[in-house]
């Protein structure tokens, strides 16, 4: 066994690091590759904003093929971040684990951690949580139910035996999220929409939606704003910066569908937002998360003929959270689905286990919570 810590000018390891789940995933046809250009703009400090003030370090385990083959192969790989702006803000020494992908191999899955741990340990870290990814749009956590099918574009999947492989490291549950299936064919309850309708009369309240993509370019500083005052005083997070907001944005608008993405509005303020948009996954199968030199026409059509959506973001201010404001959220989700017949299914993703009411009212709606996810937690 030979850990590797990765040169990121060296192209071989680089794609390596990049190729191995397609390895480890061969045989397993839910899962869906991500993006490839996506996947190696994160690997170049010199594009991708998180390096302009933190850092990340990347590691492979390599194996003999065979006892007498003299070359190596990748078995195992992880990412270990240094998020600055993360600690600075939440006051913490924390260190993040992501990308990791593993053979059912005890001892790589070990040495690679170890590696891992040594890094963090190096620059001062405490603590180690994950997976837990660069931004905020990347989703989190270990599968650990829904294994059967398809995950939503960019929500990690893996094959059961990494819980063990992790556990084994001397992790701990810190946190769950569930994602649930909304159809067209709920009979979402009128009287939400009723509701919604009322609250959004009494408080002065409107939903804006965009009709082109230059439209919701426009909509990015309200994003912005939104996210860092509903979602970003939260403990665990971090307000985005405007060269963050913007690569993520770059990033979804030439995937997105602007009729999916909708502000609440307060005269000329935003105070909330639903984020959704089609769902690549069957192409990103399909062209293996290449966009070239053809890979891109096959996502084209994929964003026209796709009959699913992906609802992957959705906040209010504080001030407007309460007697029933969250009502003109799921009328908006419901209305993502059911107003548009070109979609018919949708992915509600990442819903904390912690909020217990939204849970429990979604499922009064007839959401059915069919995948979970779960980060672990550990002391260095």
């Amino acid at each position: 066994m030979h850990i590797l810590q990765l040169d990121l000018q060296d192209k071989k390891q680089v794609d390596d690091f990049l190729r191995l789940p397609f390895s480890i995933y061969r045989d397993i046809p839910q899962w869906v590759p991500p993006l490839q250009a996506d996947e190696r703009l994160r690997l170049n400090p010199k594009r991708f904003p998180f390096y302009k003030h933190s850092h990340a370090s990347f590691f492979l385990a390599y194996k003999r093929s065979s006892p007498v083959d003299e070359g190596t192969r990748p078995i195992g790989r992880l990412a270990v971040l240094d998020n600055r702006r993360f600690n600075a803000f939440n006051k913490t020494k924390t260190a993040f684990f992501y990308l990791f992908e593993c053979e059912n191999n005890l001892e790589a899955a070990t040495a690679l951690f170890n590696a891992g741990f040594d890094w963090a340990r190096s620059r001062g870290l405490t603590h180690i949580i994950g997976p837990k990814g660069f931004t905020p749009l990347d989703g989190f956590g270990l599968l650990v139910k829904g294994f059967e099918h398809r995950p939503a574009f960019g929500l990690p999947y893996n094959p059961a035996y990494y819980v063990d492989l992790v556990e084994a490291q001397g992790f701990v549950k810190e946190g769950e999220s569930v994602s649930g299936y909304l159809g067209a064919n709920i009979q979402f309850p009128e009287r939400i929409h009723q509701l919604a309708e009322r609250l959004a009369q009494r408080r002065g309240l409107r939903i804006l939606r965009c009709n082109t993509r230059a439209e919701l370019r426009a909509l990015v500083p309200h994003l912005k704003e939104l996210y860092n005052n509903s979602l970003g005083g939260t403990e665990g997070t971090v307000p985005l910066t405007d060269e963050e907001i913007n690569s993520m944005a770059n990033q979804l608008i030439w995937l997105a569908d602007p009729k999916l993405v909708k502000l609440v509005m307060k005269e000329d303020k935003a105070v909330g937002f639903l984020l959704a948009y089609p769902d690549i996954s069957a192409a990103l199968q399909k062209t293996r998360g290449r966009l070239f030199p053809f890979g891109w026409l096959t996502l084209l059509l994929e964003l026209r003929r796709t009959d699913w959506i992906n609802i992957n973001g959705a906040g209010l201010l504080p001030e407007y959270r309460g007697s029933g404001g969250t009502a003109i959220l799921y009328s908006e989700m419901f209305k993502s689905v059911s107003e548009n017949p070109h979609y018919r299914h949708a992915d509600v993703v990442q819903i904390g286990v912690e909020n217990e009411n939204m849970q429990r009212e979604m499922e009064n709606f007839g959401i059915d919570f069919y995948k979970m996810h779960r980060t672990y937690s550990r002391t260095l």
